[in-house]
């Protein structure tokens, strides 16, 4: 978790990210992509635009260094020429609070009304008792929720009266996973990395409209050439059954005649879906076999097996907007 600072702070955020920070309202927060001078995806990102007069930015945990050293160096660089940006690491710690009932249960320990905060908003209060805590309506999971971040030295504290609330259970990994992918998000490492452009991985809607038209971002010459050619690879989700299909498998066309070379691909995710009772993976294949409906073949422990092109997200989304 990293503060900027600074008049410059949003002109900083704008030369690393491809989303339109300058359109966010105060307290208003935008998934984005910190990408490369090729085009490819360094990170995802959250950035919100508090109500403190700083940005709020929150890296993948795996990426904090190198994403870090990156800020450092651009913000050093605006520096140099009269700029005004500082960055401040936070130590505090993050606690992700996520499904149907997060309103209820988190309303009880809030004097803010929550009704009136919308996905993709924060604000800055105490909860159940601890002061300092910042409070996002978001998550990786695809349900209703928030993410707290609390001062480390009271987060195990923050933590233990949650899980002392019946409802609440601590979740793994694992369930985070299959949410995630039935919610059709990428996964960094996995899905998306500095080999993906934002266009390969069907990630085009966080690019701002201003910011297709100055092209001001890391790689956005190779982007916007994508965008309007069209990439040769796509990233698309998967359904079958049979075998779970796991990452690192390849996918093939089964309907090219045998004197054509199949048109490879790569699973990126995939696991059983617990809502729906079928397996679900999400990978990258050739843009001709990317549409919904196309019939693929995955192989799994050596065999062939069917799988459909599907569209995403494969459950749907129960993110909150306030009214």
């Amino acid at each position: 978790q990293t503060r900027v600072y600074g008049r410059d702070r949003v002109r900083f955020m704008e030369s690393l990210v491809v989303g339109d920070i300058a359109e966010l309202k105060p307290g208003q927060g935008t998934l984005t992509l910190l990408t490369n001078e090729r085009g490819g995806i360094v990170d995802d990102l959250i950035v919100t635009n508090t109500l403190e007069d700083h940005l709020y930015v929150v890296s993948n945990a795996g990426c904090a260094d190198k994403d870090f050293a990156i800020l450092r160096v651009r913000a050093a660089e605006l520096q140099a020429t009269g700029g005004d940006v500082h960055l401040e690491v936070s130590d505090n710690a993050l606690l992700a609070l996520q499904g149907p009932s997060t309103a209820r249960v988190l309303q009880a320990g809030l004097s803010d009304d929550l009704a009136k905060l919308s996905f993709m908003n924060s604000i800055t209060t105490t909860v159940f008792g601890v002061p300092g805590c910042r409070v996002t309506r978001c998550g990786y999971t695809g349900e209703d929720g928030v993410e707290i971040s609390v001062p480390a030295g009271r987060a195990v504290e923050l933590a233990e009266q949650l899980l002392g609330i019946p409802e609440v259970w601590p979740a793994g990994l694992a369930a985070r996973d299959s949410l995630r992918l039935e919610a059709g998000l990428c996964l960094y490492g996995n899905d998306i990395d500095e080999t993906t452009t934002p266009a390969e991985a069907s990630l085009l809607w966080t690019l701002g409209k201003r910011r297709r038209t100055a092209m001001d971002f890391p790689g956005a010459a190779i982007i916007m050439a994508q965008v309007k050619e069209k990439p040769k690879r796509k990233r698309v989700g998967l359904t079958s059954v049979g075998p779970p299909i796991r990452e690192g498998l390849g996918a093939a066309s089964p309907r090219s005649p045998p004197h054509v070379p199949a048109s490879p691909g790569t699973v990126t995710s995939g696991c059983p879906s617990p809502s729906l009772g079928k397996n679900i993976a999400m990978g990258y294949v050739e843009a001709a076999h990317s549409r919904a409906g196309t019939t693929l073949a995955v192989e799994v422990r050596k065999k062939q097996h069917p799988a459909v092109v599907t569209k995403m997200p494969f459950v749907p989304t129960q993110y909150y907007m306030a009214k």
